[in-house]
């Protein structure tokens, strides 16, 4: 569980969350569209997936 915790709080990890909470936010009060919340959004989940799917294969292989 600690260790959980611990990968949770990379830096990483962390800037998603609160992109993803200003965002939420600014899509909510109107100041973004759907559109451009989604595109963004959706940028920024890819690449945090693809760097975690990334890290996995290179820890399994090396």
């Amino acid at each position: 569980m600690k260790e959980r915790l611990t990968k949770l709080l990379t830096v990483k990890s962390i800037v998603t969350v609160i992109l993803t909470a200003v965002f939420a936010f600014l899509a909510s009060t109107g100041k973004v569209s759907a559109d451009q919340y989604l595109t963004v959004f959706s940028v920024v989940i890819a690449f945090y997936f693809g760097t975690q799917h990334e890290k996995k294969n290179t820890e399994i292989t090396g």
